[in-house]
């Protein structure tokens, strides 16, 4: 089977989408379908390229159990709208931006992210790089729940 490849995009790629990126490839190793799905995570803008994530975002994510300090931040590119099955955008500002990028035939790929956590009433992920830990905190909580949702959303689109 080909790889169903997930993409999670913010602005700078150290906070809300390598959270996202460790929180969701965790899920999915824990679901036996790490050979099945791949797991990236970009920015629309360059600010960060080729930093580590958020040294408060890795700390949160490490406390509970995710370890985010392998990945690097990088800006997303439109041919990623090639590649990935998902491009989910952390907020509404960041879909707008990516959805310059799409093209007729893949625009179906780019969605908020917390589409798939309905239950928590809320569109964006907010950025918590300008406030203190407890953004952070709640940055994981919204990321679990809505990769919850994308796991079963892709379970039933791809029937793994």
């Amino acid at each position: 089977m080909e790889k169903i490849h997930v993409l999670f995009v913010c602005m700078g790629n150290i906070c809300r989408s390598p959270t996202a990126h460790g929180v969701f490839e965790k899920k999915v190793r824990e679901a036996g379908l790490a050979d099945v799905v791949q797991v990236d995570s970009a920015g629309t803008h360059a600010y960060h390229a080729g930093e580590p994530p958020d040294r408060r975002a890795q700390g949160t994510a490490l406390n509970r159990g995710v370890d985010l300090s392998k990945y690097r931040a990088r800006a997303v590119r439109p041919a990623d709208f090639n590649e990935f099955h998902y491009v989910l955008a952390m907020d509404n500002e960041n879909y707008q931006h990516l959805a310059r990028l799409t093209t007729p035939e893949t625009s179906a790929k780019l969605k908020l992210f917390l589409e798939f956590a309905p239950h928590l009433h809320e569109r964006d992920v907010p950025d918590p790089y300008y406030g203190g830990a407890s953004g952070f905190e709640r940055v994981f909580d919204m990321v679990e729940a809505a990769s919850e949702g994308l796991l079963r959303d892709l379970r039933t689109r791809y029937k793994v």
